[in-house]
């Protein structure tokens, strides 16, 4: 082959200065299952990283279900679900989540991120305004740049905001006012009975990305609607089956002609392959243990309180954290990262999220407890926390 400049040879100085200003992510390998502890790049650790929040992503009957469905249906369906991949495993579990969302209907999607983009692509155009919070997930985001569709961006969790921006666009179309129920950087919850009153007010169509809801809050882990009594009142719930669910996939629940719409035109799920059976097994497994072993998630919330305070007792910024996810806010990137090398070899993986996962100044470590932690897990995790913060001039 003729010799020729590398065109992409840019992308080595962009590296570079990433890794300058302490922006650069190098992902540490899983080598086995995940839990409360686990072993990355070769070493044992407390896991506070993982999204398992209830401790599903290795439980026996999941581990169980994928592996009897494998056998019996094989390792992938062959096919997109418009053509041959809509398998009978797909619609059970379908069934199964709106009951679970006490919606009428739901459709899967191969991930969360597209589920959120996809749904907000599929029912907005450009003669339409999505009023979206600051801190919205990237997905939402970029649903609303593929939809085309006006994005009006209102203030962190504020309603009144969302409600003079649904003032300011109320010559489109149609509105969208759409919230993350948990944030995933922050932990915060979305004030969703406020919001649902200003998009009733509005007329505006209402969608709530649930994804760290999941499984998380309300009864049996029902989500946001659920945790504040809302059935019936949000268009548009999204779900995710990768966290709190163990597994993977993303899920939209609503009304049959919100699924039925998104079934012909959400374009992730016309073109992409179905779930494999073991996915889709897993996931009913799943549903099944939440409603069978009721402890799990209280046991979460337990252990979120004991962690929580214990790292405010530290003399640590965990901001306006009120869920399973904790964040310890330190501001720079480049001391995050520090920090979080430090940490990990003290026995403890919490990773630096730094620009632009967060806004540049707002660097911190993310911590996430799950069900499975137990007392002595979370007591060795605030004693590193301690003598690491301690030792970097991060606390007294």
């Amino acid at each position: 082959m003729p010799d020729r400049t590398d065109p992409l040879a840019y992308l080595e100085e962009e590296i570079g200065a990433l890794d300058r200003d302490g922006l650069l992510v190098r992902p540490r390998s899983l080598e086995g299952p995940t839990g409360a502890r686990a072993v990355f790049d070769g070493r044992e650790v407390i896991n506070l990283a993982s999204n398992n929040y209830l401790g599903l992503a290795n439980h026996p009957r999941l581990n169980e279900a994928a592996a009897r469905a494998a056998t019996d249906l094989g390792a992938g369906s062959g096919a997109v679900r418009t053509i041959a991949g809509t398998m009978a495993i797909h619609v059970e579990l379908e069934r199964r989540f709106a009951a679970f969302k006490h919606a009428e209907a739901a459709l899967m999607f191969p991930s969360g991120f597209a589920a959120n983009a996809g749904t907000v692509a599929a029912v907005l155009g450009p003669e339409d305004v999505i009023v979206s919070d600051r801190l919205n997930h990237a997905s939402i985001i970029d649903g609303g740049r593929l939809s085309k569709a006006r994005i009006a961006v209102f203030d962190h969790a504020d309603a009144a905001d969302a409600d003079r921006k649904l003032a300011e666009t109320a010559d489109a179309r149609r509105q969208l006012l759409i919230t993350d129920g948990v944030f995933s950087m922050d932990g915060d919850i979305a004030p969703l009975p406020d919001l649902v009153e200003v998009a009733e007010r509005h007329g505006a169509i209402m969608m709530v990305d649930d994804a760290h809801a999941s499984g998380v809050l309300g009864a049996g882990g029902a989500g946001s609607v659920d945790h504040f009594g809302l059935h019936g009142r949000v268009d548009i719930q999204v779900g995710t089956l990768s966290k709190a669910i163990g597994v993977l996939g993303g899920f939209i629940a609503g009304r049959a002609h919100l699924v039925e719409w998104l079934r012909q035109r959400g374009r992730p799920y016309l073109f992409s392959t179905s779930a494999p059976p073991a996915v889709a097994a897993a996931c009913m497994a799943a549903l099944d243990v939440l409603a069978d072993e009721p402890e799990r998630l209280a046991r979460l919330w337990s252990n979120t309180e004991r962690f929580k305070a214990g790292l405010t007792s530290l003399g640590f910024d965990t901001g306006s954290s009120a869920t399973p996810i904790t964040p310890v806010i330190t501001g720079d990137a480049v001391a995050t990262q520090r920090f979080a090398r430090e940490l990990f070899d003290a026995g403890v993986f919490a990773p630096a999220i730094v620009f632009p996962t967060v806004a540049r100044d707002s660097a911190r470590i993310r911590t996430i407890v799950i069900a499975d932690h137990d007392d002595a897990d979370l007591d060795e995790a605030l004693a590193a926390f301690g003598t690491v913060g301690a030792s970097l001039g991060l606390v007294g």
